[in-house]
């Protein structure tokens, strides 16, 4: 899955605590530094900051390629071409000398040490398939309400090229569903934004979208979220699909959901609730059995033993202490993909390390109802973005360019276009 629970085992032991640490003043060093942190098979981006105010350095750092910006960290020792700090929660500390006008020093954590040499600035983050204006197509803010859990959900509503309001025209238009963990509209992490980049090259196709920020993010207001689940989340997309034929503008009425959303796509597909189903990256088995395979081959691909079962997954303490994942871990997806009789395209790249393929399209594949509009479809090398990838581990979607595969983007449109 996306964000709520993609990267529990290795990532989180290099997130770092928050605050900010006083130090005595200096400017030598002020600026920015960043650097690869390489553990293993990973490499993963760092970056301190150091700045000035009020006569003293406060230190924070960002890990890109977790997403993770401004977190802090305590002073041991600063001075003019020295630095030494420490992150208690996880016992990491970092230390560093000034060298040929880089920071070099040595990151440890456990018990284990790791170089690491920063240089002064900040890695520039290149998305070419950013969408730039002029648009040659209009956008609408709007709102939608999910009355039964008190949720506004707000969003934008991307018409096609050519659009005619007092036409007789009516577009296909697609609900877009986020992954898990409270995401915007654009489904932003590591400065991408696929779900802005699906809605322009749909637009550009004649196809309208609506995508939306999940309930309590963003613009979006109201609804539970500590304890929500999956099935909160799905009463949000049929509050969609409800406002959606409501305007009585499009013809064909369905929802694309990317991960979790896909799972939301099927739910709402077996209750008949939407057109089509566009599912990426969705899960085809039980929630427990997805993580498990998950956490074992992002280990595996870490140069970590992958020695994880599905017991020894669900007796950790964090399972038990998060509503969201004790409610997927005990959901199978089958009946719902069984009972889903509207046209489906379901897609994967054979890189992705969270919903596995080979595990999971295989499952949805023999699920699914048997029917000449449904395409299930894999592809090479793209990874849970449905990013061209080299490892596919998470820890590579801030590191690549591209946003989501030209490939897969032709494909959606032109099976969009043939319902």
């Amino acid at each position: 899955m996306n964000k709520r629970n993609a990267i529990i085992t290795i990532l989180l032991a290099l997130l770092f605590t928050t605050g900010h640490a006083q130090v005595q003043p200096t400017t030598a060093l002020i600026g920015s530094w960043s650097g690869k942190l390489e553990v293993g098979a990973l490499a993963l981006t760092l970056v301190i900051n150091l700045e000035q105010a009020d006569g003293y350095v406060t230190v924070t750092l960002d890990s890109p390629d977790q997403g993770v910006k401004g977190l802090g960290a305590y002073k041991q020792f600063l001075s003019d071409d020295s630095l030494a700090f420490k992150v208690e929660m996880i016992g990491a500390t970092y230390q560093a000398r000034l060298k040929d006008g880089k920071l070099d020093g040595t990151f440890s954590q456990n018990g284990m040490s790791f170089p690491l040499v920063l240089t002064k600035g900040v890695p520039e983050v290149k998305r070419p398939q950013m969408p730039q204006p002029p648009f040659p197509y209009t956008t609408e803010e709007v709102t939608f309400r999910n009355e039964a859990d008190g949720a506004t959900l707000a969003g934008t509503l991307t018409w096609p090229v050519g659009y005619d309001p007092k036409g007789k025209q009516r577009p296909t238009v697609a609900l877009l569903v986020t992954g898990s963990g409270q995401q915007n509209r654009d489904e932003e992490l590591f400065s991408h934004k696929p779900f802005l980049v699906i809605a322009d090259y749909l637009a550009r196709q004649g196809i309208a979208t609506l995508r939306y920020d999940d309930r309590a993010t963003g613009a979006s207001v109201g609804g539970e979220v500590a304890n929500a689940t999956s099935e909160d989340f799905t009463r949000d997309a049929a509050a969609g699909l409800d406002y959606l034929r409501s305007r009585k503008a499009f013809g064909k009425v369905g929802v694309m959901g990317h991960s979790e959303g896909g799972m939301i796509a099927f739910m709402l597909g077996a209750k008949g609730q939407t057109d089509f189903v566009v599912a990426l990256a969705a899960p085809g088995v039980k929630g427990d059995t997805l993580l498990t395979a998950q956490s074992n081959l992002i280990m595996k691909l870490s140069g970590m033993p992958a020695e994880m079962t599905v017991e020894k997954y669900r007796q950790q303490s964090i399972i038990q202490q998060m509503p969201w994942i004790r409610w997927f871990n005990d959901y199978d997806p089958s009946a719902d993909i069984s009972h889903t009789q509207c046209p489906v395209l379901a897609i994967n790249g054979d890189r992705d390390t969270q919903v596995i393929a080979e595990l999971n399209l295989k499952a949805i594949e023999r699920l699914l109802p048997k029917s000449a509009k449904s395409m299930v479809k894999l592809y090479p090398g793209l990874n849970h973005l449905f990013q061209h990838a080299t490892t596919g581990l998470p820890t590579e979607y801030g590191q690549i360019e591209e946003t989501f595969a030209p490939e897969a983007l032709t494909d959606i449109a032109n099976w969009l276009k043939a319902l």
